[in-house]
């Protein structure tokens, strides 16, 4: 299978590249679908548009047996890239910087390889929209997906994630909890404004800001077991307008990670708590908090298979752990309804600078493009004909 995979490499580069050049957001994409649905067209193999908004799912096999999902996330981030590439985007302040763009290269390379094979049961291609944002109504893509029907059927759902800072022709495979539940709060703190030169004759949001950062900061130091992952950070701070004029609020924006569900809780009690020391000095607050994606779970059975494949195609030597992090991803919702299971894919060329995600200057070593495509396509074989341990 890798050398099958590594026959198409010119091709996987290709879609690659035409989709890092023109890098769509959310729901919004008109363009990426279309391509991965003329494409599939184009190979023969059935299809349904429109999946959770703008989702594609494709289907293969002879059917009446086990089903397997294989799923891509299709969506660009809103970052300007910094790349002098040929293939840079060519749409400001947009860009593929998280490799959904290779995601979605080698699951069209997945149904290229497999779309011409005969077997029992059914592999499910899932081509899916907003996993980095964009939300329909606080709803991302794969729970959309869900709705619309996606998953009906699946018996396991498997995917990858690329990663710039770990070499080519490595996998990285964790069973348990590998990702993050995240959550986000958005607070108002309510002061009194007035002239800067008065600050007595006001109640200074700013001040009463500070003292509310200290105690959410605190909050996974104190408040939260050592032994349990957490993290609170604050992204935004925002008030005022003028050196000399104490504003009447101050607008904070934060995001909440944890493995556990009750400390996952904790931490909305205790942001809560965080923001009521505003009363305590006469102040006041507005809190919102938004529920994001639940811990992604990698099953202990799915986690095998991807290893053992891995191995198999790379050697053993190749397969490494570590793929945990406080990372959120929506695949978390797949694999609460199937059994399933990411893995991390090398995306750096030995020896070069590493690319870190999420950055203007995100890029990837399109040698792993074939190796991703072939571990996914032959998992996903060996699993409709029964041959995983």
């Amino acid at each position: 299978m890798l050398a099958e995979a590594q026959a198409i490499q010119e091709q996987l580069i290709q879609w690659r590249r035409t989709l890092h050049q023109w890098p769509e957001l959310g729901f919004d994409l008109p363009r990426t679908s279309a391509l991965v649905a003329e494409t599939l067209a184009g190979l023969g193999v059935e299809l349904r548009t429109g999946v959770g908004k703008s989702g594609v799912v494709a289907y293969l096999g002879d059917g009446g047996g086990p089903v397997i999902g294989i799923r891509a996330d299709m969506d660009a981030l809103p970052i300007h890239e910094e790349n002098a590439v040929p293939y840079a985007s060519q749409t400001a302040g947009k860009m593929h910087a998280c490799g959904h763009d290779s995601h979605t290269a080698m699951l069209l390379g997945v149904a290229t390889l497999l779309s011409q094979r005969s077997f029992p049961g059914q592999v499910r291609l899932l081509f899916q929209p907003s996993e980095e944002g964009g939300y329909d109504n606080g709803v991302s893509g794969a729970p959309r997906m869900i709705e619309d029907g996606a998953l009906d059927g699946v018996d396991a759902v498997i995917a990858l994630h690329v990663y710039g800072t770990l070499d080519t022709g490595t996998v990285m495979v964790d069973e348990g909890v590998v990702g993050a539940a995240v959550d986000t709060f958005r607070a108002d703190i309510l002061g009194r404004g007035g002239h800067g030169a008065y600050p007595h004759e006001t109640l200074d949001p700013i001040w009463l800001a500070s003292q509310v950062l200290n105690a959410l900061y605190a909050i996974p130091s104190r408040r939260i077991s050592p032994l349990q992952p957490s993290v609170v950070t604050v992204g935004v701070v925002r008030g005022g307008t003028a050196d000399n004029v104490i504003p009447n609020a101050v607008h904070l924006e934060g995001t909440l990670r944890s493995f556990d569900s009750g400390v996952r809780q904790q931490l909305v009690q205790d942001v809560e708590r965080a923001m009521a020391v505003t009363r305590a000095f006469g102040g006041d607050y507005t809190l919102r908090i938004e529920r994001g994606y639940p811990p992604l779970v990698n099953h202990a059975a799915a986690a095998g298979w991807l290893r053992q494949v891995a191995g198999e195609l790379l050697g053993n030597d190749a397969v490494t752990e570590g793929n945990v992090s406080m990372g959120a991803e929506d695949f978390a919702f797949m694999t609460q309804r199937a059994p399933g299971a990411m893995f991390g894919l090398g995306a750096k060329a030995p020896g070069s600078e590493a690319r870190y995600l999420h950055t203007p200057t995100f890029d990837l070593d399109e040698n792993a493009l074939p190796i991703g495509a072939a571990i996914l396509a032959e998992t996903a074989l060996r699993y409709v004909r029964g041959a995983l341990a």
